[in-house]
This record gives C-alpha cells, structure tokens and sequence, in this order.
C-alpha cells in the first residue's frame, strides 16, 4: 500500500481525536526523517531474517552452521514448521498447505518433517550434540496434527538433539484446535510454553480477517492452559486491521491484563511482501488483503483502513498498556510479565551476547548462523520431491562479509530494545569499535535526531528510537 510523500504525511496527521497523539509522529513529519517515513508507510514486518549481502549456496550455510556448532557450546534456537492449516487468513503470505476435511495428509507433514530432520542431522555433524536451548513448533497450524502425530513429532525430537533439562519446549496453534486431550498430551510430552495467533478479541475484526475462530474461543484457550498448568501462554495481537479502531484495541488489551496473559506480541498489519525487504519469509500465493483490486472493494463496501497515524496511536496504546501493567518489551515488540521474559528463542538469536544459529526444518524456514543465512524452500510440490529424492530443501543462501557480519551484530542487538555494549561488541569483533567510523558518525546522526542516546560504552535507543528501531536498522544502519 504504497502512498506518496504528501499522502503519507496527511495520513501521519490523521488521528482519532479521542485518543493521544504519539510523540513518533514529530519524528515522522521531519524533513530529515523522510526516509524512515517511506519504510514505515510501506507497512513491512518486523525484522526476523537478516539476510546476508553477497550469494552463497546451501552446502556453504552448511559448512558454516557446523563450524559454528563445532567451535560455540552456546544454546541454539531448533523450530520445526508444519505447514498445515485449516483454512488461510486474509493477511497471511505464510507457506501454507490447506487441509481442511483431510486432517489425514497432515501426517504426510510430519513424515516430510522427520525424514528432513534426518537429513540436516547427516549433513551437520556437530548438530545433534548442540545444546537446544528452546524449541518450538511453529506453523502454519501445528495444532490441527492428531495426538499420535504430535507425539510422533516431539518424541522424535527429544530422541535424537541435543534436549537438556534446561530446553524449554513451545508449541503453536489455533485457539479453536487445543483441546483438553492435546494439552494433557504436550504436557505430558514436557512441553511448557503455548502460543496462539489470537489476534484481535473483536468478533467482527476477526470475520474480516478470515479467521473462524471467535473471541470467546480465545479466551476459552487463555484460560484452559493456565488451568492445564503451562507456565507460558504468549498470544499474538495484530493492530492496523480491516475496521479496527482504537476502542477496539483498548478492549484488546483489556482482555489481556483482566486474564493475566503471560507473554503477548504486537504485529501490525503487513501488505507489502516479504520478499521485497526479506524481513521474513514469504509464499508463493500473496495474501487476499495484498491484492489492489481486492483492498479497493472493501473500501467501496463501506470498509475502512486505519490511516498511518492511528497505527501509532494503537501501537502506543499497546506498549504503554503493558508496560504499565508489568510487561518487560525484549525484544521489540514481545511483551512478558515483568520477570519472565525475554522471549527465550529471540533472545538466543538477537541478544548482543549471545546471537547463536537457529535451525529452521520444515517449508520455509529460515535457518541461520553467524557467517551466512538460508531459507528452506517454499514450493510444497518441489520441498516435497526435494526431501524424499534425500536432500536437504534449502531454496536460497547467502553469506555475510566481516563488515556484514559486524552490521547484523549490531542491528540485532538494537532490536532488543537493550543497551549496545561496546566493550561486549570490541570482545567479538577485535579492532572494531562502536565509537570509531563508520558506527560513530551513523549514531551521532541518529543522536542528533533524538533516536539514539551515547555513553561511555553505551549506545541506547531513546523511546523514539525503540518506536522506530526496524526502520532504523533497515535504512541506516
């Protein structure tokens, strides 16, 4: 949804009344920041891949993930995605596979899982003795998989890598689809951590976004796993949706503190494709909602958008809500109860002193380690073919040079929302300095535009900055 400058500002300015006016928007509206206004209007997703800058093959992220292992005794982040889904949401340009009315071929997923799984374990000898500091089941919908199969799946994975009794185990799913004898199950498998893709508690924002879930359902999920005794139910809350308001989502939030929700994630609403700034991974059908001609109908029946500046408003609502509430923000934009968080994953991966590989298995994942990054393939016919011929799907690669891989370090670290710490950044990279050239002048620039605070071995993000860290990193740094 791409506007034009004075479009974009005059949506910037266009607020509800009722509801504060972001501080962000001063950022936003200045002649100097026109280039963070241009990321932000395109709507992209939050960083989640940081891809590398020159071409690579698979066999050399190969060889790189396991001198990684091979060298590092540090946790690493292990997903398994199953891409099986019930029906597709409006908004999703996830690799999916649609198994409504034939939950049975849900099994031939776990079968492509496993047997892939097997591969990688071949091909990167250190990785079955590396230490798997959490695990998760993402998907698609994980959740829709029979008992058996999700027994078959994590028994599978606790046999044959490196689970120790501190691996944390989370699973994913609809809120529709954890019935009481799934969750006795991935109880009793060792799993402690849920996550849902709740995504708004309003009914009619949820129809209009496809979803065949309602709001009680969600509720009904919250409160079925904290009774079932997982220490971790984290849910996800989207803001920019079709018809949303700022009531709306102050209902939202209301339902998360009145149920005590462990962990929540706000994502706005992502139009713009994946694969245009390759913040994350993409499939190959877009979603109904990036579709021009599709948006323009829902606007003639009466429907509307929210405009750029009550986006500001809903993530401000947000973010102060929770943080008001007890929620620690680490990294950008996951919420935990004060106490409990970081997100455990996303800090195995980003967090300045640790950064460790994440192993993706399953369409489209996106697997990487410090010296190159790769992307599982997400064509289900050619994934499909590609895993029962014996090879491992890898459909992209690139690597990182030493200058690259320096500017990934420091990027992920800011997105923690955590002070970047130049002596722990001088320890990694020797001869290198955070307040030596090229890092000086850039954080003198963001300094000077009120985004970054510098202090003796210290360079913070202001509360600006945090706001707007994923268009920082992507056009400055």
């Amino acid at each position: 949804m791409s506007l034009g400058y004075e479009e974009a500002i005059g949506s910037l300015h266009t607020i509800d009344p009722a509801w504060p006016r972001p501080a962000v928007l001063d950022v936003l509206e200045a002649p100097e920041n026109r280039h963070l206004l241009d990321f932000v209007q395109e709507d992209p997703f939050g960083a989640h891949v940081f891809p590398g800058n020159v071409p690579g093959t698979p066999a050399e992220f190969l060889r790189d993930l396991d001198a990684q292992l091979a060298a590092s005794a540090g946790p690493i982040h292990l997903w398994s995605y199953i891409p099986t889904c019930a029906y597709r949401c409006r908004f999703c340009q996830y690799p999916v596979v649609l198994v409504k009315g034939k939950i049975e071929k849900a099994a031939d997923w776990v079968d492509l899982n496993i047997a892939e799984a097997r591969l990688w374990l071949e091909a990167v000898p250190h990785l079955a003795g590396a230490e798997v500091g959490e695990f998760n089941v993402f998907g698609g919908t994980p959740s829709l998989l029979p008992e058996p199969e999700i027994r078959r799946l994590l028994e599978f994975y606790r046999s044959n890598f490196g689970f120790t009794a501190d691996t944390t185990i989370r699973f994913e799913g609809d809120p529709s689809t954890f019935t009481p004898a799934k969750l006795e199950l991935l109880r009793e498998l060792g799993c402690t951590k849920l996550s849902s893709g709740v995504q708004s508690f309003d009914d009619h924002v949820l129809t209009l976004c496809g979803r065949e879930h309602t709001a009680r359902m969600c509720v009904d999920f919250v409160r079925n796993a904290k009774a079932a005794g997982f220490e971790w139910v984290s849910i996800d809350l989207m803001y920019g949706l079709l018809d949303q308001t700022l009531d709306s989502v102050r209902r939202d939030l209301d339902v998360v503190l009145e149920n005590e929700v462990t962990a929540v994630v706000c994502t706005k609403l992502h139009l713009a494709s994946y694969s245009d700034t390759r913040t994350g991974v993409t499939g190959e059908k877009p979603a109904a909602w990036q579709l021009p001609s599709y948006r323009d109908k829902l606007v003639r029946d009466g429907h509307r958008w929210p405009t750029l500046g009550e986006q500001y408003q809903m993530r401000e609502l947000l973010t102060e809500g929770l943080r008001a509430a007890g929620y620690t923000e680490h990294p950008t934009m996951y919420f935990a109860r004060d106490g409990l968080g970081p997100e455990k994953w996303k800090a195995i991966m980003v967090d300045q002193d640790k950064q460790g590989p994440e192993v993706a298995i399953g369409l489209g994942g996106s697997s990487s380690c410090r010296a190159s990054e790769a992307i599982t393939d997400v064509n289900s016919k050619r994934y499909t073919e590609t895993v029962r011929s014996g090879g491992i799907p890898l459909g992209s690669a690139t690597k990182f040079t030493p200058e690259a891989q320096e500017a990934r370090a420091v990027k992920m670290a800011l997105t923690t929302l955590q002070p970047v710490r130049d002596s722990v950044h001088r320890e990694r990279f020797p001869g290198r300095s955070l307040f030596a050239e090229p890092w000086l002048g850039k954080f003198r620039s963001l300094e000077s535009r009120g985004l970054v605070r510098l202090s003796p071995d210290v360079v913070e993000l202001t509360p600006a900055g945090e706001v707007l860290v994923e268009a920082i990193i992507t056009t400055e740094l």
